[in-house]
C-alpha cells in the first residue's frame, strides 16, 4: 500500500547521505523527496537514531502540565508527525524514559500513534523489513518509579522491556504487578548500564535499529557513553523562552557538558523543508 502522506512532499534543500543499509519504497522516496538508507546494525549495538523537535531557541519542552510533549513545540505539524511515524516504523526498539511516560501516560509509541492515516503503510513497511508488527518499547528508569495507569505499560499489544536498577526492579514491580508483555534487564549499578543495555538489545533480543525518543537527559548521556550513530531534528518555528523565577525549560541536552577543547561534533547529512519547518538529518562523529 502506498503512504498517504502529510499532504504534500518536503522540499529538499541538500543531501549528502551514504547509500549504506535498507532504502525506502519508492512511494516513501517521493514524499521524504529522497531515500533514506537505514544502515546496518553494529556487532556490539543496534544502530541507534534519536528524534527531536526544537524551538527556534533550542528549546524541547514548555514544561508545563499537559503542554511538555513535542506536539506543543511542533504544533503537531503533519510533517513532522509523518516523520516520526517513519523513524517508529523503521526501528525494532523504542527507547524512552520514566519521565517521558509520567507526562505522556496514554501514548504508545507505535507509528499509528504518530500518524494514524498511514498506519497500513507503515504495518507494510514493518513486515518487508523484517520487523515485528510493534517495536520493543524500552523504558529507562534507575528508581523504578513508573506510573502504573499510563497506557504504554500494559505489555499489550506492545511489549514492554523496563531497563532498571535492583532496587528500581522492586519497585517497578510493586506498582505494576505482573503484566503479560512487560519484562525487565537489570543493571548490576544504582544506574542504568546504557552500554550493557544496548549490547543485550543487539546480542540477545535482535534489536537491529534502536530509535531513542528519551529527553535531553537521555540524549546527553546517549552522545557522552558514544552509543548515538544520527539525530533527526525538527526546526520548529516558534521562540519557547523560560520564564523567570522558575526552573529553565529543558534544551536539547541536559544534564551533562562537554570540554569546549574537544565538544561532540556532528555532520549534516540531509536537509528537508516543509514550509517554515526545517528537518535536518545529523551524523554524530
Amino acid at each position: 500500500m502506498n503512504p498517504i502522506g502529510p499532504g504534500s512532499a518536503y522540499t529538499l534543500l541538500f543531501d549528502d547521505a551514504p547509500h549504506l543499509g535498507v532504502g525506502l519504497p519508492e512511494a516513501a522516496q517521493a514524499i521524504y523527496a529522497s531515500n533514506w538508507y537505514l544502515p546496518p546494525a553494529h556487532a556490539d549495538r543496534p544502530y541507534t537514531f534519536t528524534n527531536f523537535v526544537a524551538s527556534h531557541d533550542g528549546r524541547i519542552s514548555f514544561a508545563e502540565p499537559g503542554r511538555s510533549g513535542g506536539g506543543a513545540v511542533s504544533r503537531c505539524a503533519p510533517h513532522d508527525t509523518w516523520l516520526m511515524g517513519l523513524l517508529r516504523a523503521r526501528a525494532d526498539a523504542i527507547l524512552t524514559g520514566a519521565g517521558t511516560l509520567q507526562v505522556a501516560r496514554r501514548h504508545l509509541w507505535t507509528p499509528t500513534q504518530a500518524f494514524s492515516a498511514d498506519a497500513q503503510f507503515f504495518a507494510d513497511l514493518r513486515l518487508a523489513e523484517g520487523r515485528t508488527p510493534i517495536p520493543l518499547l524500552v523504558v529507562v528508569t534507575s528508581s523504578g518509579d513508573l506510573p502504573a495507569n499510563a497506557a504504554a505499560l500494559r505489555g499489550d499489544p506492545q511489549p514492554v522491556l523496563i531497563a532498571t536498577t535492583p532496587a528500581g526492579a522492586t519497585r517497578a514491580y510493586t506498582r505494576l504487578g505482573e503484566r503479560p508483555g512487560v519484562s525487565y534487564h537489570i543493571s548490576r549499578s544504582e544506574t542504568v548500564d546504557l552500554i550493557g543495555l544496548c549490547a543485550d538489545l543487539r546480542q540477545h533480543m535482535g534489536v537491529r535499529s534502536l530509535l531513542s525518543e528519551g529527553g535531553a537527559m537521555i540524549y546527553g548521556t546517549l552522545v557522552a557513553q558514544r552509543l548515538l550513530d544520527e539525530t533527526f531534528l525538527t526546526n520548529s518555528p516558534i521562540i519557547i523562552g523560560s520564564p523567570p523565577g522558575r526552573p529553565p525549560r529543558p534544551s536539547l541536552i541536559e544534564g551533562v557538558g562537554f570540554s569546549p577543547d574537544d565538544p561532540p561534533r556532528l555532520r549534516l547529512l540531509s536537509l528537508r523543508r516543509a514550509g517554515d519547518y526545517l528537518f535536518q538529518r545529523l551524523a554524530l562523529l
